[in-house]
């Protein structure tokens, strides 16, 4: 169809956006906190993953029924942050993310909803990334996740994928790479999201806080060049450029008092609340999780 002949120009185009706002960064050199995973042409889904551990000269370990989006929390001890101080059930969720089940519930500011449906048709389901949903009902039947860790060739944990599909549809929402880094002069450790895509990738650098009652607090603010934030790198002949974008996200991962882990979302253009999602957090014991594995 004509329309599939003009997606590559698009995404060209796209690229040359962001080549136009960005600036060229040395990923081999001053820029390195940058390095993430990219995406071939076409659909993500979780095809990057192979190429991330190539490139480290590592392994890939998929379902890993203990597996977690870090291997510890305290990777991200440092100045600011004691995980220490955290709930057990939130500590338990980020080291053990795979025995861990996720009901979402998603609400658009009317503001930003007709964008977020036009980006979800034309964009998200297409390359089967970033495809936040718009109509609350596509999450009805909830959200499956699953958890591939990466080891370098000295076999440690360097990095998780996690894949999140609609559990109604299959169709992928998110394929992520998590892992810690500590920003050049910073004195702490942030979480380091990246979502792969064609020649490039957005990335998020979290900074963690304690919260009340052993509350966790998940931050992108706004910044300068190099601090925690959202940020679009894209590869365009043979250079890098990567641009700050003004997208915040919150998140506070809590245990309500009902005993049930709890996360809200807030994702923020500018000042402006744009969505926000709730996630209900249960863990599954391992006789409900081979019962799932033996129905799907």
């Amino acid at each position: 169809m004509e329309h599939n002949r003009l997606w590559p120009i698009a995404d060209r185009a796209s690229r040359l956006w962001w080549r136009t706002v960005g600036r060229p960064v040395d990923l081999a050199g001053d820029h390195s906190w940058l390095t993430a995973p990219t995406s071939a042409a076409g659909v993500v889904r979780d095809h990057w993953l192979p190429a991330e551990a190539e490139r480290l000269g590592g392994a890939l370990i998929a379902a890993d029924a203990d597996a977690g989006l870090l291997p510890d929390m305290g990777c991200l001890a440092g100045p600011g942050f004691d995980p220490g101080r955290l709930d057990p059930a939130i500590r338990d969720f980020y080291e053990h993310t795979s025995q861990w089940r996720m009901e979402v519930w998603t609400q658009w500011s009317p503001l930003f909803a007709p964008g977020g449906s036009m980006i979800g048709r034309l964009y998200g389901k297409r390359v089967q990334q970033l495809a936040l949903p718009v109509d609350p009902l596509a999450v009805a039947h909830g959200v499956d996740s699953a958890i591939t860790k990466v080891i370098d060739r000295d076999g440690d944990h360097v990095g998780s994928a996690w894949l999140r599909t609609l559990r109604g549809t299959g169709d992928f929402m998110y394929s992520g790479y998590y892992r810690s880094v500590v920003l050049p002069g910073h004195d702490r450790p942030s979480i380091h999201v990246s979502f792969p895509l064609e020649q490039g990738n957005v990335q998020v650098f979290l900074r963690p806080q304690n919260g009340k009652d052993g509350s966790l607090l998940l931050e992108s603010p706004a910044g300068e060049f190099g601090a925690d934030g959202a940020y679009v790198t894209v590869l365009e002949r043979g250079r890098h450029y990567a641009a700050r974008v003004p997208i915040r996200e919150e998140f506070r991962i809590y245990v309500d008092g009902e005993g049930v882990l709890r996360t809200d979302h807030v994702l923020r253009m500018w000042r402006m609340a744009a969505m926000r999602l709730h996630y209900r957090l249960d863990r599954v014991s391992a006789r409900s999780r081979a019962t799932s594995e033996a129905a799907g």
